[in-house]
């Protein structure tokens, strides 16, 4: 339990934080243009986090627990799929709707895991 408050405790502010500065509210030109190097090296960066995530709490039980280790095999794909298709990067972002749903939803989860790992416990 301590090792997923601790894990949760980063993943949860950095997964708000990243979120919130993408959204196109915040940040409307952000995907104008877009550097294949720079894509491919978010890949890299997603890829070891998510790696060392899995590698360190690969928990499936029916518990919070799990949504990090979801966000970890989160990261490995997305990081995957930056590394070895990092031209196609910029297509993925012409549905407003469904963008907007992903990231109402990411933000979600890191309020969920900052929650788990800042909030005491409840008295159930």
């Amino acid at each position: 339990m301590d090792k997923s408050k601790s894990i949760a405790a980063i993943v949860g502010p950095t997964l708000i934080v990243m979120v919130v500065s993408e959204l196109k509210v915040w940040n409307p030109t952000l995907y104008d243009t877009q550097v294949v190097p720079l894509v491919y090296l978010s890949g890299v960066l997603f890829f070891i986090a998510g790696l060392t995530i899995v590698r360190q709490h690969n928990i499936w039980v029916w518990k919070w627990q799990t949504a990090i280790t979801v966000v970890g095999w989160f990261c490995m794909v997305l990081g995957f799929l930056r590394m070895f298709f990092p031209q196609i990067y910029k297509a993925q972002f012409q549905n407003d709707y469904f963008i907007f749903v992903v990231e109402l939803l990411l933000i979600l989860i890191g309020v969920f895991l900052t929650g788990k790992a800042y909030l005491p416990p409840s008295s159930n």
